[in-house]
C-alpha cells in the first residue's frame, strides 16, 4: 500500500487574480486541489467569481471570492486585506489578469495606454508591494506573474501596449527575485503561448489560427491546465531553486 501523499500546497495561501475563467480558473483550482487556501478574484462578474468558488469548496476545497479591479491601488489594498482577514498571511501571489485590444499604433489613445500598462502592468507592482514584505520576514514566498508570448517574440501586430506591458512585467519579476531571493521568497514570469480560451475573438481577427497551430511541435493547441501546472510546480517547494525565469507554456512554437 504506498502512502497518502501530503498535498502540495498544503495550509498556504495563494491570491489568484483574475480567476473567474480560463487560465487563473483552472490555477486556482489546481492549488485548491493541492491544498492551499485561494482566494479567487475577478473584477467584472461575480457569479463567474462564485463559480469558480463553489466547484472548490463542493471538492473539499477552501476558497473565497472577492472582487476588485487589481488596477486600482486602494482595491488591491483591500483585496490582500480581506484575504488576510479570511485565511492569513499570504504565501503566493499570481497576478493573471490581462487585457489584448488590438489596436492600429497610431490609433492608440493615451488613455488606451495608460488603462492598458495600468492593469497589465501597475497591478502586478501594486500586488507584490503588498505581500512581499510580509513573504520577506516570514522568508517564505512565491510570485508568480502570468505574461504572453506576444511580450517576447513581438510575433502579433497591433498589440503594442500589451506587448510593452507583458514585456516589463518579466523585468519586474527578475527585479523581484534578485531582491528577495536571499529571504527564499522567489519570483518568475509563467508565458502561456497557444492555450484554448474563451475570448474576444474579435482582437485575434488578425492572427492567422492555421499558422499558429502548424508552426506547434506538439500535436495540437494547450489548455489552461498546462498554464496551471507550471505554476504548481513554482508555487510549491519544487520550485524552490527557480527564480527570475520564464516558463514558456506554448508547445515549442517558439522556442528559448
Amino acid at each position: 500500500m504506498s502512502p497518502v501523499s501530503t498535498p502540495r500546497l498544503q495550509g498556504r495561501t495563494a491570491i489568484v487574480t483574475g480567476s473567474g475563467r480560463n487560465i487563473g480558473r483552472a490555477i486556482a483550482e489546481l492549488f485548491a486541489a493541492e491544498g492551499a487556501n485561494v482566494v479567487v478574484n475577478g473584477s467584472s462578474s461575480r457569479e463567474m467569481v462564485d463559480a469558480v468558488v463553489s466547484a472548490i469548496r463542493q471538492r473539499g476545497g477552501n476558497a473565497v471570492g472577492i472582487m476588485a479591479d487589481v488596477g486600482n491601488p486602494e482595491e488591491v489594498r483591500r483585496l490582500v486585506a480581506e484575504a488576510e482577514t479570511a485565511f492569513g498571511p499570504v504565501d503566493i501571489a499570481v497576478n493573471n489578469v490581462g487585457r489584448r485590444l488590438k489596436m492600429r499604433f497610431e490609433d492608440i489613445t493615451v488613455e488606451n495606454w495608460r488603462d492598458t500598462l495600468n492593469t497589465n502592468l501597475n497591478s502586478v507592482f501594486y500586488l507584490a508591494h503588498l505581500v512581499l514584505p510580509g513573504m520577506r520576514e516570514r522568508e517564505w514566498g512565491r510570485v508568480i506573474n502570468i505574461s504572453g508570448y506576444d511580450g517576447f517574440t513581438g510575433h502579433f501586430s497591433q498589440r503594442a501596449a500589451n506587448v510593452t506591458a507583458k514585456a516589463g512585467m518579466h523585468g519586474l519579476s527578475k527585479a523581484i527575485a534578485r531582491e528577495f531571493g536571499k529571504h527564499n521568497v522567489t519570483c518568475n514570469t509563467v508565458v502561456p503561448g497557444a492555450i484554448q480560451t474563451e475570448r474576444d475573438m474579435s482582437q485575434y481577427s488578425h492572427v492567422d489560427v492555421e499558422r499558429v497551430l502548424a508552426m506547434l511541435a506538439t500535436p495540437g493547441p494547450g489548455e489552461s491546465l498546462d498554464v496551471a501546472e507550471a505554476c504548481l510546480y513554482l508555487a510549491g517547494d519544487s520550485g524552490k531553486f527557480v527564480t527570475g525565469q520564464a516558463i514558456h507554456v506554448n508547445g515549442g512554437e517558439y522556442m528559448f
